[in-house]
């Protein structure tokens, strides 16, 4: 199992960034400052629902029938996440 990718500081719980990204082929490593994608900054149940969207061709509907849910309740998940990915781009998580 590859463990999770963690998101938050464990001591203060600020955002953590990238710092460096490894070649496991060759070994070459780089090196900087650069923020996580957005997808990456949702939690795991965010990031699922994003997924199960994307596999149901963006049909609420039928999400709504997998989730055992009402397309209103979808549809407000929706809407919760599309509104803290623009929180998050104009840096106001």
């Amino acid at each position: 199992m590859t463990p999770k990718l963690p998101i938050h500081c464990p001591s203060c719980s600020d955002s953590l960034s990238v710092s460096q990204l490894k070649c496991e082929n060759c070994q070459t490593t780089v090196s900087g400052n650069y923020s996580l994608p957005f997808y990456l900054q949702l939690s795991e149940e965010e990031q699922n629902f994003i997924l199960q969207f994307f596999m149901t061709s963006g049909s609420l509907k039928e999400m709504a029938v997998q989730m055992g849910n009402s397309y209103p309740t979808v549809r407000n998940k929706l809407d919760d996440i599309i509104e803290k990915i623009k929180k998050l781009k104009s840096g106001n998580p």
